[in-house]
């Protein structure tokens, strides 16, 4: 069995992308990977392509020897959109050695520790607050709109929700802080202040009393501050019991330090490539979780990390805010390792997200692994194609 051809594919998901990834052998076997190309990972797919040719005629049911070569071969330019293009042609790879042999990718990598996976509502009242429209539902504008979907996720069996930092403007409605993405004034300085961190407060007082004490709230607040802002935010919380804070740092010296202080658990590292990238954090015990992305490290890598992390004493959760496919893909690492917390899922998504691949089975919180061979989902490249990018 050798690599024929390499396409990628790209989808219309309302504010942003869903892009895909099918490589088909010489005996007509496809596998399937989905990446993310909107969100900071401009031009992936041309990388992609550009990578392809370097695995024509390989055998993709020997993928670290395939990954390899790939590492070799970008040695000089590692990580970044290198190391996601390597990933989604990773995860591709690992498809088809599943199908091939007519198991699910776990089976590869030794079979679940568990099947039932605990979940957590993820981007809560965000896409609600920036996107509804794309949704078809009604936007979020005030804390009594915020407090009244709060207690419906929790009525749907969810345990844990993430929300961000959603705080109403001047004389208006709600709306999502987020200087560190460039959304609205604030950046480069990415200075906190008061009325911010009241808010805050506000927001975070108004879900944890529609949902009463037992259910796990996180925040994240990705890369909005910098190390002061961040410790001041932990001390802003403190009273609201966490599951986690979340921070986006390339500093590890400098988030040890807001975990040392911080009254709640610390989790990180969401934008880190590889094992290369997570060391540094690990040898400083910056987090207390650790987030891995699956997309954009590759399942085996991402198993590699997690294995690391393990050592440390450190669960992790994977990075999950993307399509069907990629929770899919989430949900075989969230299977599969030891060291696991909790993982992330978006609901809130554009209505016709289920086309493209149908949708995970969630009962009581969890996610119910797929026992199919493969991802365990067939991807409909017939719904991708007739939604194309706008």
């Amino acid at each position: 069995m050798k690599i024929a051809r390499v396409e990628t594919l790209r989808a219309d998901a309302g504010w942003r992308l869903f892009s895909f990834l099918k490589v088909t052998t010489d005996d007509g076997l496809v596998g399937w990977s989905e990446y993310n190309e909107s969100f900071g990972s401009t031009g992936l797919s041309a990388v992609i392509e550009g990578l392809s040719p370097l695995i024509i005629g390989r055998d993709p049911t020997r993928w670290e020897e395939v990954t390899a070569w790939l590492h070799v071969m970008t040695r000089q330019s590692r990580g970044g959109l290198n190391q996601q293009a390597i990933a989604a042609i990773e995860n591709a790879l690992l498809d088809i050695a599943a199908r091939a042999r007519n198991i699910p990718v776990h089976a590869l990598f030794g079979g679940p520790i568990r099947e039932r996976i605990p979940v957590y509502w993820s981007h809560f009242g965000s896409y609600r607050v920036r996107n509804a429209k794309h949704m078809g539902v009604p936007p979020l504008t005030d804390y009594e709109e915020v407090a009244r979907h709060a207690a419906e996720v929790k009525a749907m069996g969810f345990r844990g929700l993430k929300t961000n930092i959603l705080i109403p403007g001047v004389d208006g409605p709600l709306y999502q802080y987020s200087p560190g993405f460039g959304r609205h004034a604030g950046w480069p300085e990415l200075n906190w202040d008061n009325r911010t961190l009241a808010q805050l407060r506000h927001h975070l007082r108004t879900i944890r009393d529609a949902v009463g004490p037992e259910m796990g709230i996180h925040l994240d607040t990705n890369f909005h501050f910098r190390t002061e802002g961040f410790q001041r935010v932990a001390e802003a919380v403190a009273e609201f019991d966490l599951t986690w804070l979340e921070i986006d740092s390339h500093d590890a010296a400098a988030l040890a330090t807001i975990k040392r202080m911080a009254p709640c658990p610390i989790a990180s590292c969401e934008t880190l490539h590889g094992r290369r990238e997570f060391r540094p954090f690990l040898e400083h015990y910056s987090m207390d979780v650790g987030i891995v992305d699956v997309i954009w490290n590759g399942l085996a890598e991402s198993m590699k990390i997690a294995a690391m992390c393990d050592v440390y004493e450190v669960n992790c959760a994977p990075h999950n805010f993307y399509g069907n496919l990629c929770t899919l893909i989430s949900a075989q690492f969230s299977a599969c390792i030891p060291n696991f917390r909790v993982m992330e899922i978006d609901i809130d998504s554009v209505s016709w997200r289920d086309e493209f691949t149908p949708p995970p089975m969630i009962e009581n919180g969890e996610l119910v692994l797929p026992t199919g061979p493969g991802w365990g989902a067939e991807v409909n490249e017939a719904a991708i194609r007739a939604r194309p990018p706008q």
